[in-house]
């Protein structure tokens, strides 16, 4: 890093800073402060909400997967678009009409104030490890380019560092800063990804039908699993077999596979369908819509931006590939990656990307990473003050009054969420090595341990007149006991059986299930 990066790297923060100090004096209420009065134009939450999608699971897991595997992840892309459209045409608009600050406020006027908690409590559990993730991976990036690798150490600095400076502006500007902060991030992001494509393809000093040749039939991809990276005896690389680069679909009945035909049409349709129903990170930003057709519109098109995006990520990954399988044919000693590609694009910006370019880099690995996290701390406040903190201490007689009081009070909360999300990327860093499995899948898979509960609460309050309270904390608590098993599967049974984009499904099913055999209580 030189003083020219670094300086790009200061100008970037401290846009974000002025962004959020400049809106920190136009939030009047607590709702102008979670869903900004329900003001903005459509296609800024749009842009928004796309930062929000992809995350720093984009910017450093996509280039590993593409590395490792193939194509075949951009199924699952068109999955999210069909459930984004589901969930836009059939669930979000009952969910803006409720007029609520959160999503569990509209389980509340359903099933009871208990059962609102409930669901807000399982969020705030769930976030903690999902957002704590994708934190984890940004941490890769920067431990990588800031200290010169990953150990864990290195990762806990990086960590703490991100989680300092997300919680920061966001605590200062409120949902409608971070929705102009994550435009900005959002296109800021695209632009590093395209540069940094084309500085790869540049790279690889052979023709184009080289390259082709090395994609398609001289392809390898990772065997899941394996002790990889190696020489054999013939000269080949362990751990890895023949397959197209660019195969994108899949049509076999895998189970354990994620990136088949049908794991996408379905499997991701679903998980989308619920992440965009329960999750109230992602819903927020469609809540901040001036009426529920932009609320709708902002959905499907948050979606579709995001597939172009994540597959500029992919093809890097790809790229890289040929870059050092080339050397490896050349010099007949494997780079480091074919072992552990975890890192493989961070130490190409380090080692590869010229100064100023560079700075330019992890400006967008930046965007990447606090796009997400800022959202969550966000939705994390909202939802803990207006669903939790606000009504249990007007319970006890102690109602916080006055729009100044509860400002106050959600601007600390937003600073505690931070703090506490911090603590838990560190655990989450820790799972995500016992689980075995890759950034993408372990960020999207352990989002399931908190969906596989509510979706089936929300699903039996939008279209159902079933359910009751003990039903609704049944299912919550069933859903996550489902998940628990399948995100250790290694551990537990020695091998991966169902991959995660099943998980949801399975969980929702059942979860969906159990919270329909209880009898509708009067109230």
């Amino acid at each position: 890093m030189t003083f020219i990066d670094w300086l790009i790297v200061a100008l970037f923060l401290g846009t974000l800073m002025a962004i959020g100090y400049a809106f920190s004096r136009k939030n009047k209420d607590v709702e102008d402060y979670f869903v900004a009065g329900r003001s903005m134009p459509g296609w800024i939450v749009a842009i928004a909400a796309t930062g929000t999608t992809i995350s720093a699971g984009t910017f450093v897991g996509s280039p590993e997967l593409g590395f490792n595997t193939d194509l075949t992840y951009v199924l699952n892309l068109l999955g999210a678009i069909v459930g984004g459209m589901l969930v836009a045409a059939l669930i979000m608009p009952k969910l803006y009409k409720a007029n609520t600050i959160t999503i569990y406020g509209y389980i509340g006027d359903r099933f009871g104030e208990k059962s609102k908690r409930v669901n807000s409590a399982m969020f705030l559990l769930g976030q903690l490890f999902t957002s704590g993730s994708r934190l984890f991976i940004a941490a890769i990036a920067i431990s990588v380019i800031v200290f010169g690798g990953i150990k864990f150490d290195f990762m806990v600095y990086s960590i703490i560092l991100l989680g300092l400076v997300s919680t920061v502006y966001t605590m200062m500007g409120g949902i409608k800063g971070l929705l102009y902060i994550d435009t900005f991030q959002t296109l800021l992001l695209v632009g590093t990804g395209v540069v940094a494509l084309i500085m790869v393809f540049c790279s690889i000093d052979m023709p184009i039908s080289d390259m082709w040749a090395m994609l398609t039939d001289g392809g390898l991809t990772k065997v899941p699993g394996a002790d990889a990276g190696a020489v054999a005896a013939d000269g080949s690389l362990v751990g890895w077999q023949e397959g197209s680069k660019l195969k994108m679909f899949d049509f076999s009945l895998n189970w354990a596979s994620p990136y088949t035909v049908l794991g996408g049409m379905i499997g991701v349709a679903f998980f989308k369908v619920c992440q965009y129903t329960t999750d109230h990170e992602f819903v927020q930003r469609q809540l901040a819509c001036r009426d529920v057709k932009q609320a709708s519109m902002s959905l499907v098109w948050s979606q579709l931006i995001s597939l172009p995006i994540v597959l500029v990520f992919l093809l890097i990954g790809s790229l890289l590939f040929v870059k050092y399988k080339s050397e490896f044919m050349t010099t007949g000693v494997p780079s480091q990656f074919f072992a552990d590609a975890r890192d493989i694009f961070p130490q190409y910006i380090k080692n590869h990307i010229p100064m100023g370019v560079r700075g330019l880099m992890i400006t967008g690995l930046l965007a990447a990473a606090l796009s997400s996290f800022n959202s969550a701390i966000n939705a994390m406040a909202s939802s803990f003050v207006t669903d939790l903190y606000l009504p249990i201490r007007a319970d006890k007689g102690k109602a916080v009054k006055g729009d100044a009081e509860q400002l106050s009070s959600s601007r600390k909360m937003v600073f505690f969420m931070g703090m506490l999300l911090t603590g838990f990327a560190i655990v989450t860093a820790v799972m995500q090595e016992a689980s075995g499995l890759n950034l993408v899948d372990f960020a999207t898979g352990v989002m399931c341990f908190a969906y596989a509960g509510m979706i089936g609460v929300f699903l039996t309050a939008i279209f159902t007149k079933r359910g009751n309270t003990a039903s609704v904390v049944a299912a919550i608590v069933v859903g996550a006991l489902i998940i628990i098993p399948l995100m250790f599967q290694k551990q537990l049974f020695g091998t991966q059986y169902i991959a995660w984009t099943w998980w949801a499904p399975i969980g929702g099913i059942i979860s969906t299930a159990i919270c329909m055999m209880g009898k509708p209580e009067k109230r």
